[in-house]
């Protein structure tokens, strides 16, 4: 039993599924020597040449040299671009891309100098290089695989395994195709030098140069190569294989070489197993040893519309129109441009696009060569594609699920297995173009499983977001508790100080709290402001020490109600009158003080009144009755004030113009008397003023005086009070209005009481009858707001003491509205007139 090392030495070969054998036609290239064509003035190098991560260097006018990368970038399949020769970038911009799909892609616009000058290369030896720095010369050079799939090479020279077999594909089993055939004819040299960097690299057991059996000339001259190389001939040999496609497919290929078939799913270096195309060994040895990057490849250019066909040295970024213009392109009408074999390749809707790395081949057939599209016929399910498939897949079910865009149901049938060879599309008799839905079967998948991609990202980077509040806030509540127990166990261990410190504090607040209240009861004029109280118990002190303070003042002020009328009222200095007295808040003492006082000026007056007419009776009498029903229905008005020294005025009057004219009196007849008792002289009050109100207790004064003059003539007046007793007084009618007073306008009410009355004792001596026309409107308009209390009579104390004494009036004296501005002058009034009335009495005494 031979061992797999000796069955590759023996040169034993595996069958391969499926495959056909379409017509070669390739002694249209092969036939001429690889050449050059002229340098051309215009290149495009697109950005994303291969991988994702490379960005610009350069900016629109900068010079470059040949060879000069023209790219940065990051990560492990990252591969720089480089200029394919000296000139000027003319443009940056997006444009038409290489693919199938002509989408546009970021390109860098180069113009040719026509200097071709080189950047500055570095020459090496590799026993001088490590692993490393092959593999970074290697990667910064910039090479793929040349085989058509451009994967970077670095990648696959770096397995995570260890290889046992490295495989040169040199097949090149596609129609038309013969770059790798000429390159190994007359570069073999330089593929074994290329394939020597690679088993330094790898290391592998053996190395096995494929090539089909329609290549005789290829592979001898690889057989020559070894021979003259410094690899092992015992590692190193050419294996001829049979002629079918696609057995140049890397799956196919390593089936026959070793009849190992790949899995699902898996690559050849985890069988040990690495595979690169002769092309790609070559330009690995022209990076590593000479430091050329990959700025230019073999392309065949072949057709029947070519004159010049063959194989040809074309810079990576010249444009397929340029490329075709210099081998005599003549394109017919509605001419096709395959890039690529007829097989595998696809036909380009704009031939201003660039040559790319995986470029190998530019087909420009005729019609004779190339049928028509033929229209797509119904599947008749024959089979015959399943036979040719070489990947044994089932590509009739693929084509139903991907026509039906059942793309989950087309990967259940190992979709990305199928390496788009074409061969089911080759034998379909319904002209069913298979590999085309299979692309896009492969694009939609593709994209379906970045999203998925992307959305595993948001939702890892949403978990962690989080993930991280959460930690955050444990580590918070972690933090938290630790201050918690650190403040118990401080607690704890000075628990006791605490707690008698904490009682200190309660007992000082306390005790300044009982010596700030103890000084405001003692001192009720102490400035509370300036007090400062800490404890909860301010306010409690701050009302115990106001009640203190009105207590001790009502205490004050009833003792001074027990002086002399002169003494509470005024003191008179200069002329000029003081207040002596504040507002009291002590109705009971306010009211004592006015009863005593209206009792002396009673008893001073008796002795010389005289009896007054019937009609002043009668007409004193009515108020008295009506008012005093109507007094309390409105307490606190404040035209009840205005109405009482209306209704003053007008008895006053009365009363003077009696003693004169009785039958004038007379005259007033029974309706304007009644009408007197009960109307009140219209005062509008709509807008109250403070010295409107002074002017009416002058009034008041003034009436009353006049009254008093004429006080001797007249008849005794009868009047009603409240419980409807009639008391007959001597000379006067006095009036008092209780109806809104307040507690600081009592005393002054008082001082114009007493000043009225001193005026009228020194009138009556020297007064004599005059007679006037009554005022009829003034004398019968009066109010019935106001109370009358007529003392011509002399009457007991107690029953004026209780008059005064009655609820109303006692309600009306507590709701008067204060007057500031005219108290002074009130006071100063009641002192003159008792002044006057001392010296007429003193002249009284002399006569």
């Amino acid at each position: 039993m031979l061992t797999f090392l000796e069955q590759l030495d023996k040169g034993t070969l595996w069958h391969s599924p499926g495959g056909i054998h379409p017509p070669e036609l390739k002694k249209l290239s092969n036939q001429t020597a690889i050449s050059s064509l002229p340098l051309l003035s215009r290149f495009i190098v697109p950005v994303p040449l291969v991988g994702q991560q490379a960005t610009l260097s350069v900016k629109v006018g900068d010079k470059v040299l040949k060879g000069q990368r023209l790219t940065d970038g990051v990560g492990f399949t990252y591969l720089p671009v480089h200029s394919p020769s000296s000139g000027t970038v003319v443009a940056i911009e997006q444009h038409t891309s290489n693919h199938p799909s002509s989408l546009p892609v970021l390109s860098c616009i180069i113009e040719a100098d026509g200097q071709d000058t080189w950047c500055e290369l570095e020459a090496n030896q590799l026993e001088q290089l490590s692993k490393s720095a092959i593999l970074e010369k290697i990667k910064q050079a910039g090479i793929a695989g040349m085989g058509g799939a451009a994967f970077p090479s670095h990648v696959k020279l770096n397995p995570a395994s260890e290889i046992d077999l490295v495989i040169i594909n040199g097949v090149e089993c596609e129609p038309y195709i013969s770059a790798d055939d000429r390159l190994m004819r007359e570069h073999s040299d330089e593929i074994l030098a290329g394939v020597s960097i690679i088993e330094h690299l790898l290391n592998p057991q053996r190395i096995v140069i494929a090539i089909e059996d329609n290549k005789p000339e290829a592979a001898q001259a690889m057989q020559s190569a070894i021979t003259r190389s410094s690899l092992p001939n015992d590692m190193v040999r050419v294996t001829v294989i049979p002629t079918k496609y696609p057995s140049g497919g890397e799956k196919q290929l390593i089936q026959i070489i070793t009849g190992k078939e790949v899995p699902s799913g898996a690559i050849p270096s985890q069988l040990g197993i690495v595979m690169h195309n002769v092309g790609t060994a070559y330009a690995i040895q022209d990076a590593v040893l000479h430091g050329k990057p990959l700025i230019e490849r073999v392309v065949t250019l072949t057709g029947e519309r070519v004159d010049k066909p063959g194989n040809y040295w074309l810079r990576i970024g010249t444009t397929v129109a340029d490329a075709l213009g210099q081998v005599s392109f003549k394109p017919e009408r509605s001419q096709k441009v395959i890039v690529g074999g007829p097989m595998m390749g696809y036909a380009l809707a704009d031939l201003d696009v660039p040559i790319l790395k995986g470029t190998n081949c530019l087909l420009a057939p005729s019609k004779a060569e190339i049928a028509p599209d033929q229209d797509e016929k119904a599947c008749i399910r024959c089979g015959e594609c399943a036979i040719a498939c070489p990947a044994l897949l089932l590509p009739q079910q693929l084509f139903w699920h991907a026509k039906a865009e059942e793309y989950d149901k087309a990967a259940s049938f190992n979709l990305k297995d199928c390496i788009e060879c074409g061969c089911c599309s080759y034998v379909c008799p319904s002209d069913i173009p298979l590999v085309e839905y299979y692309r896009v079967a492969k694009s939609a998948l593709k994209n379906s499983a970045e999203e998925k991609v992307q959305a595993e990202k948001a939702k890892l980077r949403f978990e962690t977001r989080l993930q991280r509040l959460e930690d955050e806030k444990n580590a918070r509540e972690e933090k938290s508790k630790q201050a918690a127990a650190k403040r118990q166990a401080n607690m704890k261990s000075g628990d006791k100080d605490a707690v008698a410190a904490a009682m200190a504090r309660i007992a000082a607040k306390k005790a300044q709290d009982a010596t700030i209240g103890s000084d405001a009861v003692v001192t009720p004029s102490i400035n509370t402001e300036k007090v400062a109280i800490d404890s909860s118990n301010t306010k409690k002190a701050a009302v115990s020490a106001a009640i203190e303070r009105a207590k001790a003042k009502k205490a004050a002020l009833a003792a001074q109600s027990q002086l002399s009328e002169q003494d509470t009222v005024v003191s008179v200095t200069d002329g000029s009158a003081d207040k002596s007295i504040d507002p009291i808040n002590d109705k009971k003492a306010q009211i004592a003080a006015a009863v005593a006082r209206a009792k002396a000026k009673k008893a001073a007056l008796a002795n010389e009144s005289t009896q007054p007419d019937s009609m002043a009776v009668d007409d004193a009498n009515k108020p008295l009755n009506e008012t005093n029903s109507t007094e309390t229905a409105t307490p606190g008005d404040d035209r009840k004030a205005k109405i009482a020294a209306a209704v003053a005025k007008a008895k006053a009057k009365k009363a003077a113009l009696a003693n004169e004219s009785a039958p004038t009196s007379s005259k007033l007849d029974s309706d304007k008397t009644t009408k007197a008792s009960t109307d009140a002289e219209v005062i509008d009050t709509s807008d109250p003023v403070d010295d409107k109100k002074a002017r009416i207790a002058a009034a008041i004064a003034k009436a009353k005086a006049k009254k008093a003059a004429l006080a001797n003539e007249s008849a005794p007046i009868s009047v009603v009070l409240n419980n409807n007793t009639t008391i007959q007084t001597s000379t006067k009618v006095e009036v008092i209005d209780t109806s809104d007073l307040i507690d600081d306008k009592k005393a002054r009410i008082a001082a114009a009481v007493a000043k009225a009355k001193a005026k009228k004792a020194a009138l009556a001596n020297e007064s004599t009858p005059t007679s006037s026309e009554p005022d009829i409107d003034k004398t019968t308009e009066t109010s019935t707001d106001a109370e009358v209390i007529d003392t011509s009579d002399p009457v007991d104390d107690t029953v004026i003491e209780d008059k005064i004494n009655t609820p109303s009036v006692v309600e009306d004296l507590n709701s008067t509205n204060p007057v500031d501005d005219k108290k002074a002058k009130i006071a100063a009034a009641v002192a003159k007139a008792k002044a006057k009335k001392l010296a007429n009495s003193a002249k009284q005494e002399e006569q």
